[in-house]
């Protein structure tokens, strides 16, 4: 069986050979990009409207903060004044959305290979992309991998919120490219990175983090579900030069940002730095 849409579902199967199957509703659109096959369509389910790339699930109206919220606040919490953010990817606008809930930010870059993801979730996402339009948010349909070469001491936090390490983002996974986003860092930042599911991409999650661990002095990984993700539970690489998990916590943005988020407060922050056995032995 393929992944896509066929008889009525979306299916998507791992290549462990298990997946997901959502009942799925009208197409809403779907079109090919220079890079990608995007596509919305609605469900007969609680997930409401899917986003999902080259027949990949990438986020879902019911579930959507599992993710968002866990790349930006673990490490946004952790910066004692977070002003300027780098995304990286994330055309959904979900990850940018959540950054502007921190106080201290004065400008974020969302820097998107693709603009037909930004275009597509604008209009029929609106609940994910709504931080898009913010006056303190700049967009840049740019290849990341060029964008961030030249970029020096600029950014407080840089967030990777890339596809699988194939098609548009298989870049986004190399050791010169993580180079240069450590050299993009102000003092004190941090970089999250999506890193894959600790369950079905036990092979890629150990080259990622061979590969991190090369370049930044301090590399750690944080963890949580995802309902809709292959495995149902995900991983976070965190990454600084100076700035160890858990070492600061920005008291002052707390509360702002507890009344906004479904998941994320501080007991569950400081539980998802605690891993499983089979990860210790797979980092």
């Amino acid at each position: 069986m393929k992944n896509g849409i066929e008889n009525g579902f979306y299916h998507e199967i791992t290549p462990s050979g298990f997946g997901i199957a959502i009942k799925a509703g009208k197409v809403l659109f779907s079109e090919k990009s220079d890079f990608q096959k995007v596509e919305i369509f609605e469900t007969d389910s609680s997930l409401g409207r899917v986003l999902t790339l080259d027949d990949l699930m990438m986020t879902t109206e019911g579930d959507e903060y599992h993710y968002h919220e866990m790349i930006t606040h673990i490490p946004m919490m952790h910066h004692k004044n977070p002003e300027n953010v780098l995304v990286i990817g994330g055309g959904d606008g979900g990850t940018v959305r959540e950054v502007l809930k921190h106080k201290s930010v004065k400008k974020v870059v969302l820097c998107e290979i693709d603009s037909m993801v930004i275009d597509a979730c604008k209009k029929y996402l609106p609940t994910i992309s709504c931080g898009l339009s913010d006056s303190r948010v700049e967009i840049k349909v740019e290849d990341a991998i060029e964008f961030i070469k030249d970029k020096k001491n600029e950014y407080d936090i840089v967030l990777i919120d890339s596809t699988d390490p194939m098609g548009p983002g298989e870049g986004l996974f190399t050791e010169e490219f993580y180079t240069n986003v450590k050299n993009s860092l102000r003092e004190g930042g941090i970089v999250t990175a999506q890193s894959e599911s600790p369950f079905v991409n036990r092979e890629e999650i150990k080259k990622m983090y061979n590969l991190l661990k090369k370049v930044f002095p301090i590399c750690s990984t944080f963890t949580s579900n995802i309902p809709t993700y292959p495995g149902g539970y995900w991983a976070w690489a965190f990454c600084s030069k100076t700035v160890e998990p858990l070492s600061y916590f920005a008291v002052d943005r707390y509360e702002d940002i507890l009344k906004t988020c479904k998941i994320y407060n501080k007991d569950y922050h400081n539980a998802r730095f605690a891993l499983p056995n089979y990860l210790k032995e797979l980092l």
